[in-house]
């Protein structure tokens, strides 16, 4: 089989140490995790884990076996890319000077679809959301220039197809 991008979506209470377990899973496995967010879902009082890592659908499906398995998680499913919508999103802090002195700066933000956040003496911020080869490319063409600081978000994402979580919950709740 060969290795894909897969989303991992996992809902859960929301209880300390249930992080600690989950990527313990994916160490026992020698599998890393490209991007990890955790937030409040869609439904009150559950939390949701977007992992994303890059293995086999079979490990996969393994993985997500195991995760159900831990008493927080209440359901856990996995996606492809075509199955779902995503972004990141990235900040890079960079020389003011630059703003000025350089005009393929100025190039470089209005081709990227990234917006300035805040502007200083000493630098400026800009931010940009997208795909992960997006930001990947706005890195490669300011990294010339030098970047001060960069910082990049787990993928946020929502499935295509309508995610049967709702009437697990409601269960849930009900017992």
């Amino acid at each position: 089989m060969e290795k894909k991008w897969f989303t991992i979506s996992v809902y859960s209470e929301n209880n300390v140490g249930l992080l600690n377990r989950i990527s313990g899973i994916f160490l026992k496995r020698h599998i890393n995790i490209e991007s990890l967010n955790v937030s409040k879902s869609e439904i009150e009082h559950v939390s949701k884990f977007t992992i994303v890592i890059n293995t086999t659908e079979d490990w996969t499906r393994k993985i997500v076996a195991q995760i159900e398995k831990q008493i927080e998680v209440i359901k856990a499913f996995y996606h492809t890319d075509e199955e779902t919508i995503y972004q990141e999103s990235a900040l890079f802090k960079i020389a003011s000077h630059l703003l000025f002195d350089e005009p393929q700066i100025q190039n470089i933000i209005s081709g990227s679809k990234s917006k300035i956040v805040t502007v200083s003496r000493e630098y400026f911020v800009l931010a940009k959301t997208g795909r992960r080869h997006e930001i990947d490319e706005m890195h490669d063409q300011l990294e010339p220039y030098g970047i001060m600081q960069f910082v990049r978000s787990g993928r946020i994402t929502v499935t295509k197809s309508t995610m049967p979580i709702t009437p697990i919950i409601n269960e849930f709740h009900q017992s």
